[in-house]
This record gives C-alpha cells, sequence and structure tokens, in this order.
C-alpha cells in the first residue's frame, strides 16, 4: 500500500462504471506501470490498456479503454473463476473479484429466471469487465482506501441495447444489483449506472449517503466514453482523504417500533441476531402504550448501509408489524485499547480522547472476568483501574 489516505468518496454525479473508476483511481494518483504489471498476471488472450487524458466541460480526467480480439470466447462464471484462481494475482484480490462476479451472475439470474450455473454472460464474461473489476480491486489496495463510502445513484431512462436485446434503463440486472441502495431519476436517456459498476459499487461501500467529515487528500476524475449532456460532464470524481472524526460513521440510522404484544424474554436474542448484522447500538425502553397496555419502544442505530439487513431481523424475530427510521447526524470521540497494570495483573481498559484530554474507562467484560477469577468485588476492580489510570500507569 502506498499514500496516507484511507477513505474514499465515490461522487457518482454522473453515474458510475468500470472503466470510470479506474480512470478515477489513475488520475488520483495509482501508478500505471504497476497496474499494467498486476494486470498482466491475467490469463487472457492479447489485449491492450489504453490510458489517456481527456476533458468534460472544461474538467481533466482519465479515459480507460480495453481493447482485445473481437472473438472474445463466451464466458461463464466457472470460466471466470478459472481465469482468477489461476492468475498471478494476490489472493485477497481473487477473492474480492469472485464477489463481484457472483453478484453480476446472480442478478442476472434473477432477471432471466434460469439458475446461476446454466445462465451465459456476454456482458460479465467480456474482456473489459474483467480488467476492470481487477484494475479497480487493484487500485483501492494499492492507494491505501480501507474505507469506501458512495453518494446516491442516479438513474437514466431510455433504452440500452445490449447481448440479450434492447432493454429498458435502469438495465433490470442493475435494478436487482441496487435493492436497498439509494437512488433519484434523472432525466438522461441514456446508461449511468453499468452493471459492473453497480456491482462494484455495492460490493465495495460501506455507506451510502453525503461527503464525510475528512481531511481532504487526492481528488480524481474518471470519464465514461461519452460526452455527456450539456448539463452534467460524463466524470466520476473519487475524492480521497483521512476521516477526521474517527473511523465511526458521522451519520447514523436510527430505527424504531413500539411493542406490546411481544415476548421480551427474546430480547437476547434479538439483540445477538442484530449485532450479528452490525447494529452499532440496541435499546429496549418501557412505556404506556394506547389503552393502558404497557409496551416497550425498540430503538436500534445502524450504519444506514446496514439499515436494510437491521429491519429485516427486526420485523422477522419480532411482532412489530411497521418501523419508522430517520438518518441522524452522530459525534463520537477517539477511542483506542489500552492496558492498565493492577494487583491482579494487566487490564484492559478503553481510553477516549475527551475535549478535555484523555480519560481511562473500564470494560465490564475484563473487570468482571477478574472479579470473578479472583472472587473480589468488581466495583474493587473498577476503582482500581481508575485510581491506577489516574498515577499514569496505562
Amino acid at each position: 500500500m502506498v499514500g496516507q489516505s484511507t477513505l474514499a468518496y465515490l461522487d457518482c454525479f454522473s453515474g458510475v462504471s468500470g472503466d470510470m473508476l479506474l480512470g478515477a483511481l489513475l488520475d488520483c494518483g495509482l501508478d500505471e506501470q504497476f497496474l499494467r504489471r498486476e494486470l498482466a498476471g491475467l490469463d487472457l488472450p492479447s489485449w491492450e490498456l489504453r490510458i489517456s487524458r481527456c476533458t468534460r466541460h472544461g474538467i481533466g480526467g482519465i479515459r480507460v479503454q480495453v481493447e482485445g480480439d473481437a472473438a472474445q470466447p463466451l464466458r461463464t462464471i466457472p470460466d471466470i473463476t478459472r481465469v482468477l484462481q489461476t492468475s498471478r494475482l494476490d489472493r485477497p484480490i481473487i477473492e474480492r473479484a469472485l464477489r463481484v462476479f457472483h453478484r453480476l451472475a446472480e442478478a442476472e439470474a434473477r432477471v432471466h429466471q434460469i439458475p446461476v450455473e446454466r445462465i451465459h454472460f456476454h456482458e460479465i464474461g467480456a474482456l473489459d469487465t474483467i480488467v476492470d473489476v481487477v484494475g479497480v480491486l487493484l487500485g483501492f489496495d494499492r492507494l491505501g482506501i480501507t474505507t469506501i463510502h458512495s453518494a446516491p445513484l442516479p438513474l437514466g431512462r431510455g433504452f440500452v441495447r445490449c447481448a440479450h436485446g434492447r432493454l429498458p434503463l435502469p438495465a433490470p440486472a442493475v435494478c436487482e444489483l441496487l435493492a436497498g441502495v439509494p437512488v433519484y431519476g434523472v432525466t438522461a436517456e441514456r446508461e449511468l449506472v453499468t452493471p459492473t459498476g453497480a456491482a462494484l459499487v455495492v460490493e465495495l461501500a460501506e455507506q451510502f449517503g453525503p461527503l464525510p467529515d475528512l481531511q481532504l487528500g487526492r481528488t480524481g476524475y474518471g470519464a465514461g466514453q461519452a460526452e455527456g449532456e450539456e448539463r452534467c460532464p460524463n466524470l466520476l470524481r473519487l475524492l480521497t482523504g483521512t476521516p477526521r472524526n474517527g473511523s465511526e460513521p458521522g451519520r447514523v440510522e436510527v430505527i424504531e417500533t413500539h411493542l406490546d404484544d411481544w415476548q421480551t424474554e427474546g430480547f437476547p436474542w434479538l439483540c445477538d441476531r442484530l449485532f450479528v448484522h452490525h447494529a452499532l447500538d440496541v435499546s429496549l425502553i418501557p412505556m404506556q402504550m394506547k389503552k393502558g397496555r404497557p409496551g416497550f419502544c425498540l430503538r436500534v442505530i445502524a450504519d444506514p448501509a446496514h439499515g436494510p439487513d437491521i429491519r429485516k431481523v427486526i420485523l422477522t424475530e419480532t411482532s412489530s408489524i411497521g418501523l419508522r427510521y430517520r438518518t441522524e447526524q452522530r459525534l463520537t470521540l477517539p477511542r483506542r485499547p489500552v492496558s492498565v497494570a493492577t494487583r491482579w495483573g494487566d487490564i484492559t481498559a478503553k481510553q477516549v480522547e475527551t475535549p478535555a484530554g484523555p480519560k481511562i474507562y473500564p470494560e465490564y467484560e475484563a473487570c468482571r472476568s477478574v472479579a470473578e477469577q479472583h472472587r473480589v468485588p468488581l466495583d474493587l476492580v473498577y476503582r482500581e483501574i481508575l485510581a491506577r489510570s489516574t498515577n499514569g500507569n496505562d
């Protein structure tokens, strides 16, 4: 990995495709020679990667084109798997590329109502798609990008011609891939989000929404094939930087429901299921409901990217027949685990960077384990950690 950036934001004001993503990565500093050397590890027929500078509405960007023999073989998922598994790529890149292609395959299979293993994929088996997918994954890894967020995706209208005939836009496979992703319609009568672009964004992006708080680093532009409409340059903008408030999302989704006919002994099980699906916090609040019945307000806080899964768990595991959810801003303080030396040995605690300076907080599970092992009061363990940390022994 190279560079200082840890977060990338996909500003998809004119859509997204595999070649636009790859162009934006090159414009952000991805080394062209590194990219060519790594892509040479793919066992594919003769092909050439053309990288050129261009402008869209006066904004400079990079255009990427993959050219090869027109008589490319018709590839299926097993074929693509063999290409990747026999390549000289690093194992993490191979595994993530396979996940992207399986997303594509499953979407096409749902559209055409054919089992995945029986369907031929004209588009995803194309040479340029393989190169784009692998190149994008190599690029993010090389630039040291550990977190990716994306803007909501614009969807055009009209029709596009492909191997299956003339299809409506957005393409049916794109609609399948973007289930649960925030989108909005525009009047442009052209394909703005390609299936490859959709599969990559859904696989890579942890959150969809506005630009997060970050110390801005480099910005790159990847150009699409067409010039674009008069009012919108056909570019993908990639902004990179370092998060300003730690790695946690600054925007969260708050999901609530009222329950008056639910067996609350299932709450520990519900919590486990919600945390498996990446809930950030779960609470159950007693309340008085209509007709004088006692009930509870279930409140879950989650990253918006995991909102759909969280809502599904609540509707499956409780008696709720409806939910409310909203997006809110959240401010969290940076924190890290520390080791505090005590009479019972080192105990893990949490150091929080507050506006007044660092502060140590005992961790319940670690303190409980020590209290049980040494048969001492839990409060004694807490007080010793606080006393030792105040003396600077952390």
